[in-house]
């Protein structure tokens, strides 16, 4: 992990927010400790420069820390934003998108030796590419969804409340020592209209649709699929739920053969989005198409109407389109891919994507 905090130094030396070099960076939310250290305990900063990679913790963590390889450790007694403070000197940047206003101040009264500089997003453009090890780690958590979605078709959800197959979907992932990567959405029926609806107590019926989107998070890193079943018999499946399932596969298609390196998130986003216009429910997709994924199931970057990235090989994103008819029902299809230098270089999520009956 030491050539992530090499590649992040090269980083301060070229430019801050202001197009001016910092001299070093002062790393605190947790999640980009993690990515620079492999340090996952409550309490850690890290502290880089061009000549030093400092990280910084307290008593508790003393031992944990004397493990990280590359890393001068400093332990800080006595108030932690005091002591971090009293290490910082010349320009200094710091995680504004992550610190409140209050510690900011905090920071800047108590760093006299410093000029603290808003350069929030630095360790988050990092992040952003995987390197080899982290492709493998989210693989492997694509993997496990995808054998959980073969489970759940074998044992089918007819009978049963989308509550009671939220709990048997996030067991199997402890029983497997995982961790869901967010709470599952399982919205059967008419509660498939909401694209974030809470599994609650409708008994899934039969012939009708039933979205489930989920992921684990193993070994630090998520994974997210959705797919949307059919409850037997086919003859009972309304009309509707088949066209607009046909329009969001192709849309999803769509979208999966727009990706690659160079591709603006909006032009992504809008391949997928205008098939499912012309198809006449171009109100009914009111999010956008994918986002990134990682050690954190939301990240850069983001393919939407407004997203001005520009993918990068080796970023993992999502593909997503839906389409969501109020009082009807609804479908959203995603896989999760890595991003090549001339289209999709792997598609993670091996789950069909035909209209499976179960």
């Amino acid at each position: 992990m030491s050539a992530r905090a090499d590649r992040l130094a090269k980083r301060l030396t070229e430019a801050g927010p202001d197009d001016s070099a910092i001299d070093a960076l002062l790393v605190t939310n947790l999640t980009n400790v993690e990515y620079l250290t492999g340090f996952t305990g409550t309490n850690g900063a890290c502290l880089v420069s061009g000549e030093r990679r400092v990280f910084l913790t307290d008593f508790r963590y003393a031992e944990r820390a004397a493990g990280i390889e590359g890393w001068e450790v400093e332990i800080v007694s006595g108030q932690w934003l005091e002591g971090l403070a009293s290490r910082l000197r010349g320009r200094t940047g710091f995680e504004d998108d992550h610190v409140t206003v209050r510690t900011a101040n905090q920071l800047r009264e108590a760093a006299a030796e410093a000029e603290l500089i808003e350069a929030g997003g630095q360790v988050e453009r990092l992040r952003r590419v995987k390197d080899a090890d982290e492709i493998e780690r989210i693989a492997a958590a694509a993997a496990m969804t995808d054998e959980l979605y073969g489970l759940l078709i074998e044992r089918g959800m007819v009978g049963q409340t989308e509550a009671e197959v939220d709990g048997w979907l996030t067991g199997w992932m402890r029983d497997q020592g995982a961790e869901p990567s967010f709470p599952p959405i399982v919205a059967s029926g008419i509660n498939g209209a909401s694209p974030h609806a809470e599994p609650g107590p409708r008994e899934i019926g039969p012939g009708e649709l039933v979205t489930v989107d989920m992921g684990v998070k193993l070994d630090g890193y998520c994974s997210d699929c959705t797919r949307t079943l059919a409850t037997g018999p086919e003859s009972r499946l309304d009309p509707l739920a088949r066209q607009i399932y046909e329009v969001t596969l192709r849309a999803n298609e769509a979208g999966l053969g727009a990706v690659k390196a160079g591709a603006i998130g909006s032009e992504v986003d809008e391949v997928a989005r205008t098939l499912i216009r012309d198809a006449g429910y171009g109100e009914n997709f009111g999010h956008g198409l994918g986002h990134g994924v990682g050690l954190e199931i939301h990240e850069a970057p983001r393919l939407g109407p407004s997203s001005k990235d520009e993918l990068m090989a080796g970023e993992i994103v999502t593909v997503e389109p839906g389409i969501y008819v109020s009082g009807a029902t609804g479908v959203r299809i995603e896989d999760l891919v890595v991003v090549g230098e001339n289209g999709v270089d792997r598609n993670l999520s091996t789950v069909t994507k035909a209209l499976t009956f179960v």
